[in-house]
């Protein structure tokens, strides 16, 4: 993992191949696309017309109250690692997505993750995308593009007008992970093959001073908060301690009577 997180601080990304074997590749594809279908049911649309041109675009939200396999994810040690290498201990879970890219779909505008949640200048790594391979990626399958050494610029005036031609695509392999900067500049690609998918899971990850995209404590249900394990709690900021880095080292020290422990955290 060194020469992960190293190429993730340098280079603003990193694929990490064979995170995942085959069984758990098509275990968790075949979950996502009942995911899609139980979110259609619940209300919830699979087609945002504010954000893809074409409904070939397929979007999952709310993953994490979809199935549990998708808390398996979102809390899977490689991921965290890459988290941990550029936000420290201190970060919650924002959002957890999917998007299954279909023949046909189109891109969205260039954007950057962390653009969408901190306003400039963007100075520190403040936000990290796990990106969950569940295809083979490529150009032609629509594969995420990205600029590169886009993480080091700090205000929308540097993001240059011929930006999209500078994009190049990731390429990885089904199972595998990119980690990418929440600093860096992408957008899908277009799927132009005749019968090809390319399905990605999204976690974003944000420093802890951060508010997270998505209330989790409106969006998950009873039984998931009750199936939680402890970590999983703080992260998803529905812990006493709230988004507040102070907050969350409090609610680590709080013994089982509610009292502090040791002294830790007082004013």
């Amino acid at each position: 993992m060194t020469l992960a997180t190293q190429r993730l601080a340098d280079d603003g990304f990193c694929v990490v191949e064979g995170v995942l074997d085959a069984n758990e590749v098509a275990d968790a594809r075949a979950r996502l696309v009942a995911a899609a279908t139980e979110s259609e049911r619940r209300g919830i649309p699979t087609f945002m017309s504010v954000l893809d041109p074409n409904e070939k675009n397929v979007r999952v939200f709310n993953l994490l109250d979809l199935d549990p396999v998708f808390l398996q994810l979102i809390a899977h040690p490689c991921a965290l690692a890459l988290v941990r290498s550029l936000l420290g201990e201190g970060f919650l879970i924002s959002n957890f997505t999917a998007n299954i890219a279909l023949p046909g779909s189109r891109s969205m505008n260039l954007h950057s993750d962390q653009a969408l949640v901190i306003p400039e200048p963007w100075l520190e790594p403040w936000a990290v995308n796990i990106i969950w391979c569940l295809d083979d990626v490529r150009e032609v399958n629509g594969a995420t593009r990205y600029v590169p050494q886009s993480h080091r610029y700090t205000r929308h005036a540097e993001v240059p007008a011929d930006a999209l031609a500078r994009s190049r695509p990731f390429g990885a392999s089904a199972g595998s992970i990119i980690a990418m900067d929440g600093r860096m500049w992408h957008t899908p690609g277009e799927n132009v093959t005749e019968s090809e998918q390319r399905a990605l899971l999204f976690g974003y990850y944000t420093a802890d001073f951060i508010r997270p995209q998505t209330n989790w404590n409106v969006m998950l249900s009873e039984a998931t908060k009750a199936s939680l394990a402890p970590e999983l709690v703080e992260w998803l900021g529905l812990g006493p301690g709230g988004n507040t880095r102070r907050g969350s080292f409090v609610a680590r020290s709080l013994d089982k009577g509610g009292n502090v422990g040791n002294g830790e955290g007082r004013t």
